[in-house]
């Protein structure tokens, strides 16, 4: 017998991938990217810095407030701005000053509220509408129109005006009926840009569910459009109930809020002026923050704005 060396096979690895790694990878890339774009934004630190001291005020307003906001005296009603009171007084006698940074809380938790209940109900129905798309998108789709239809200033008009007690749940409630249409529309819009990218193909291919397919690559690369808007989404709320507040169907007493600041001031815009313009400079300048940061992220986030 001849001595014929044996044939030998090496096995070949044949592992497929559903891109799940670089998919994650460039999710990383795309957040850190972002993150390095916005702290050379001085805008995004202007704003930042703004929206930290509103903040601060709204959770402890006690640090920055001289006097107790419900200890009001008839005797001293509609003082000017001076030493001992630095916004003056209002129509109670209560230091206006304090009670300006006191409504701070109820003003910005509408906003955070009305935002947060926004996004969530935009994921959801947007992310369903724009994967599944068909029937089930055509639905969705109406659903949405119709609500959008409706101006929500007029539609939490209507609302507000039958609820007899309307604190910050009530008042953020209607809001986030009348408010969760614009946002819905653009999370549908995003995620139908990466629906059919070869990475959610390739997990299709490999046999990944629909739950799957939506947590681990749609959701995470059509989230950030979102979260800009939802940023400037919070401003636009704030101001809002602002507005309804000074048309007497926002927020009601005992509550204390720059709405109600605005609504009691109108009757007295020549006389007291400094009634309606120090919570009007608040109100402006926490929308403006909200505003200028949702800009920020938005350009951070979006790849088409970066410079090639």
């Amino acid at each position: 017998m001849s001595n014929l060396p044996e044939a030998r096979t090496t096995p070949v690895s044949t592992s497929v991938s559903d891109g799940t790694e670089e998919n994650q990878a460039a999710e990383a890339s795309l957040w850190a990217d972002a993150w390095r774009s916005l702290r050379k934004n001085p805008w995004f630190l202007i704003s930042g810095t703004l929206l930290l001291l509103m903040l601060a005020m709204a959770l402890f307003p006690q640090l920055f407030a001289t006097y107790d906001p419900r200890e009001c005296f008839l005797s001293r009603n509609r003082q000017t701005p001076s030493a001992e009171h630095w916004f003056g007084t209002d129509i109670q006698g209560c230091d206006y000053y304090s009670r300006i940074i006191y409504g701070a809380r109820s003003s910005i938790a509408v906003g955070f509220i009305v935002s947060l209940g926004v996004l969530l109900i935009s994921i959801v129905l947007g992310l369903t509408a724009g994967y599944f798309g068909s029937w089930i998108d055509s639905i969705i789709s109406r659903v949405t129109d119709m609500v959008f239809a409706v101006p929500f200033i007029l539609g939490a008009l209507v609302f507000l005006n039958v609820i007899s007690t309307r604190g910050v749940r009530e008042v953020a409630f209607v809001l986030i009926i009348f408010m969760w249409p614009t946002m819905t529309r653009l999370m549908r819009s995003s995620v139908i840009s990466v629906v059919n990218t070869e990475y959610v193909t390739a997990a299709r291919a490999l046999g990944a569910g629909h739950v799957t397919i939506m947590r681990r690559h749609i959701l995470p690369n059509s989230l950030g459009p979102v979260i800009g808007y939802a940023t400037v989404f919070t401003g636009i709320v704030i101001g809002a109930e602002a507005t309804l507040t000074y048309l007497g169907v926002g927020l009601q007493l005992p509550a204390i809020s720059w709405g109600l600041q605005l609504s009691d001031a109108k009757g007295y815009l020549t006389s007291f002026p400094h009634l309606l313009v120090f919570p009007l400079i608040f109100v402006s300048v926490t929308v403006f923050a909200f505003m200028t940061l949702g800009d920020a992220v938005r350009d951070a986030l979006d790849p088409k704005s970066k410079k090639k």
